[in-house]
């Protein structure tokens, strides 16, 4: 396998197998602006999603909860993926968004001026926050669920600026 298409957390052995893990060396990379935004779904049968909005959960109302739970997950999300970086966030977002009868948007946008991105600060943070919602309501109902975490786009960087291409 060519060197460009080998996973950057993996070391490999003189016969190109994977060794271990390691965290990738940013040293040597100069800073820049670096932003991601990320989403993830949270599903609620039936009317419920009414209801939640309007009447709050059994543990309250669910918006500022799971803002807050995002932007904290956020800022520690190294403290969660083993080879991430940790890097001093210059700004975190999150917001929440009703999709349809059912489903809440939830997205989340990191920023930095660092030499890695922050992709993994976005994706923790949107994940984080939806799970919250779900911690928050699932007394309502088993059946509610977090669905696709993905990310939408991100700037900055060697591949400078992405964004997915399917809704």
């Amino acid at each position: 396998m060519s060197d460009d298409h080998r996973l950057s957390h993996v070391e490999h052995g003189p016969d190109g197998r994977a060794r271990r893990a390691r965290m990738v060396d940013v040293s040597s990379k100069s800073p820049g602006e670096r932003s991601a935004t990320a989403s993830a779904l949270v599903h609620f049968p039936g009317d419920l999603l009414e209801r939640v909005l309007h009447e709050g959960g059994p543990k309250g109302p669910i918006e500022e909860v799971a803002r807050v739970a995002g932007i904290l997950a956020a800022k520690r999300t190294a403290e969660l993926i083993p080879m991430c970086h940790q890097l001093e966030l210059d700004h975190v977002d999150v917001t929440i968004e009703r999709m349809d009868t059912e489903r809440l948007e939830i997205r989340c946008t990191a920023r930095c001026r660092r030499a890695t991105g922050v992709e993994m600060e976005a994706l923790c943070g949107a994940s984080i926050a939806a799970l919250t919602v779900y911690d928050m309501t699932k007394a309502l109902d088993p059946r509610i669920a977090v669905e696709r975490v993905r990310l939408l786009e991100k700037t900055g960087g060697k591949r400078g600026h992405w964004r997915a291409t399917e809704p």
